[in-house]
């Protein structure tokens, strides 16, 4: 089974292309699954382990907290801490997932990609990556449309 790859700026086909792979690999894990697992059976424990079972592919160290390097984002020497899929792609993965999921017939309310432990997971994954590399991931503020001053009620 291949890795799942992300690319920062796709083209509408190549992110096109890139939904179909992740959409096929996930497909090939519910067949090898033991019992093989059918979508209409998959639930968002499913996709946790989906996620976990992707870590083996990552390429971001994670420093546990008693590595020396913990919270260093460029560590001055090589550690033995795991190699794990990076928050980011994980979230784009599941952002591709889910549009898929519904592409392919699903019903919204029904998403295993949307279900509230896979929210969860991936907010626990983010903060603890930001510890572990001393990186933090702000939030960014939505943009206000400016407000127009409205007159004051006259009283005449």
């Amino acid at each position: 089974m291949s890795a799942v790859v992300t690319n920062t700026n796709p083209s509408p086909a190549a992110a096109m292309n890139q939904k179909r792979r992740d959409w096929n690999t996930f497909g090939q894990y519910l067949r090898n699954h033991r019992p093989p697992l059918s979508l209409s059976r998959c639930s968002g424990a499913h996709v946790l382990e989906f996620l976990r079972y992707l870590d083996q592919f990552g390429k971001t160290k994670v420093h546990t907290p008693l590595c020396p390097f913990f919270g260093h984002p460029n560590p001055p020497a090589p550690c033995p801490c795991p190699l794990r899929q990076a928050w980011g792609s994980l979230d784009a993965l599941i952002g591709r997932l889910r549009a898929a999921f519904e592409e392919h017939g699903g019903k919204p309310e029904a998403n295993p990609f949307g279900a509230r432990a896979v929210r969860l997971y991936l907010r626990e994954v983010r903060d603890s990556q930001s510890k572990a590399r001393g990186i933090s991931y702000e939030k960014k503020k939505r943009k206000r449309p400016p407000q127009v001053p409205q007159p004051p009620p006259s009283t005449s």
